[in-house]
């Protein structure tokens, strides 16, 4: 997707390093399976088999499905010091992991909703991420 293609929030989020209100985005309380991509370069990010419910309003998972696809830098913006989390792919600000998630990993990925899109597993096959649905079979 192209910056000019890209909804006012999106746009904000992804390339002026925005936050989306808390409770009131599209993917909070989203918890069907499925992957989460970078709402620009298409990349899988996260899946829903990460996702749990921090109680901070936003998308949250314990780790990426692939951490060589983000950046981390430090961030001490808004008097905070924080670590960021950006798409490599597209450079896009997807938002902060924090160290006090569950384990085994105790991060939590706190995602913009507006940084990503949610494709339901069921729709995986249709839209080109059809090796992804190994995530969701059940294992014996």
């Amino acid at each position: 997707m192209k910056d000019e293609e890209l909804t006012p929030l999106q746009y904000e989020v992804t390339r002026k390093n925005g936050t989306e209100p808390p409770f009131q985005n599209e993917y909070w309380n989203e918890f069907r399976d499925g992957i989460y991509v970078d709402v620009i370069s298409g990349k899988p990010l996260f899946s829903s088999k990460d996702k749990y419910d921090a109680g901070c309003g936003w998308p949250s998972f314990t780790k990426p499905i692939d951490a060589s696809e983000l950046n981390e830098q430090l961030d001490t913006s808004h008097g905070m010091i924080r670590t960021e989390v950006r798409s490599k792919a597209s450079d896009a600000h997807l938002g902060h992991v924090f160290p006090d998630g569950p384990g085994p990993t105790h991060l939590r990925y706190c995602m913009n909703s507006a940084a990503m899109r949610f494709i339901p597993k069921e729709k995986l096959e249709e839209e080109g991420y059809g090796e992804y649905l190994a995530l969701f079979e059940e294992k014996e």
